[in-house]
């Protein structure tokens, strides 16, 4: 699914090799600090039978253990102010701050209601029964007062998005990580206008390969 009038900017896809010739592959962190713990999952390799005929290798080549890497695609909004991010196991949406609160306030605005929706709509069409709404701030101000905010933000977004999806089988988790987990760099407002965001995130479903 495109992001609605917001015109997607930008696109980018990563795709992984499952199976190399002795080659390094690219570095991939466990610890991904653009991740809060519990989003990330991953895949089990794939077996494969390194006697098989229909593998062709050089004389005395051997093959590298199996490696699977979650295929990404990334799209964001001309401003920048929303962000959907897809995996094979999960869809992330993005929402800054500014377009959803009014500055250091909790209150949703009125315009917030639209992008929520887009959102509900999305958990309906993955048939997801987990949704986890984190909620983020830049480095300013004190921990203890981002934390805070943050986990409000996560509150009244979880809130609207149980009164739009209007069902009992949906367990949500919902948490505030204050200045934790930045996207970007702190040390500009544009990076800090990033890093205040509420991420709304679920499993694929049924609707994955349509999405």
């Amino acid at each position: 699914m495109a992001l609605a009038p917001r015109a997607a900017a930008t696109t980018f896809t990563a795709l992984a090799v499952l199976v190399s010739l002795g080659l390094p592959g690219p570095a991939h962190a466990d610890d991904d600090p653009s991740a809060p713990p519990g989003s990330v999952t991953t895949s089990p390799p794939p077996d494969v039978d390194s006697t098989s005929p229909g593998l062709k290798l050089a004389d005395g080549a051997t093959l590298a253990p199996a490696k699977v890497l979650d295929v990404k695609s990334v799209v964001e909004d001309l401003g920048g102010e929303e962000r959907r991010e897809d995996t094979n196991a999960d869809v992330t949406f993005a929402l800054q701050a500014e377009v959803l609160f009014p500055k250091d306030s909790s209150k949703l605005n009125p315009e917030s209601q639209s992008r929520i929706q887009t959102i509900a709509d999305e958990i309906k069409a993955q048939h997801a029964t987990t949704v986890r709404v984190f909620g983020f701030t830049d480095n300013l101000g004190s921990y203890a007062h981002g934390l805070t905010l943050s986990k409000n933000r996560a509150e009244q977004v979880h809130d609207r998005l149980a009164a739009a999806l209007g069902s009992t089988d949906i367990t949500f988790e919902v948490r505030g990580y204050s200045e934790d987990y930045p996207i970007a760099d702190n040390t500009s407002e544009q990076g800090r206008r990033k890093n205040r965001r509420v991420e709304v995130s679920f499993p694929r479903g049924t609707a994955g390969d349509k999405a």
